[in-house]
């Protein structure tokens, strides 16, 4: 029941508020008399599956993607194209360098393409990999992602 209310809390301000960091949203917590860590902050951020985006003011805030019209939203697009500086393909993988710090949002942006040749991704600070059945599949996947990068 607390991890629920607490999550809900969460997803409330990070609706009405731009909260940049784990430090502000448990003193925003704690404001709203919920006794929290940074570690449990850190956890819920990861299963409510939230990524920071670039604000209009260019700060980074937390955000949710749950619907698919919104993981490719243009703001979502610029921000992998802004990212990601090179895709290249190894065997069944597919591995893209970033900026450093930027390679988490750019592993949220593919997995919410919903790419059915995608088993999964995981990333570092500045490399995302791309984890494919086959050599086929990987070379699509690079395909579609440098179609991505290229686009208007």
């Amino acid at each position: 029941m607390a991890r629920n209310s607490r999550q809900s809390k969460i997803l409330e301000l990070i609706g009405a508020k731009e909260i940049e960091t784990q430090e502000e949203l448990v003193a925003e917590l704690k404001a709203a008399s919920f006794d929290v860590t940074q570690a449990t902050i850190s956890r819920d951020i990861k299963e409510l599956g939230l990524i920071k985006i670039l604000t209009d003011s260019k700060k980074y805030k937390y955000a949710i993607v749950s619907a698919p019209s919104q993981a490719v939203s243009n703001k979502f697009l610029n921000i992998f194209k802004e990212c990601v500086i090179s895709v290249k393909n190894a065997m069944n993988l597919v591995v893209l360098k970033t900026l450093r710090g930027t390679a988490s949002m750019v592993s949220s942006f593919i997995d919410q393409l919903s790419l059915n040749a995608v088993l999964g991704c995981t990333y570092g600070d500045d490399t995302v990999m791309v984890i494919t059945v086959d050599v086929e599949d990987a070379f699509m996947v690079q395909q579609k992602l440098n179609e991505v990068l290229i686009s208007e």
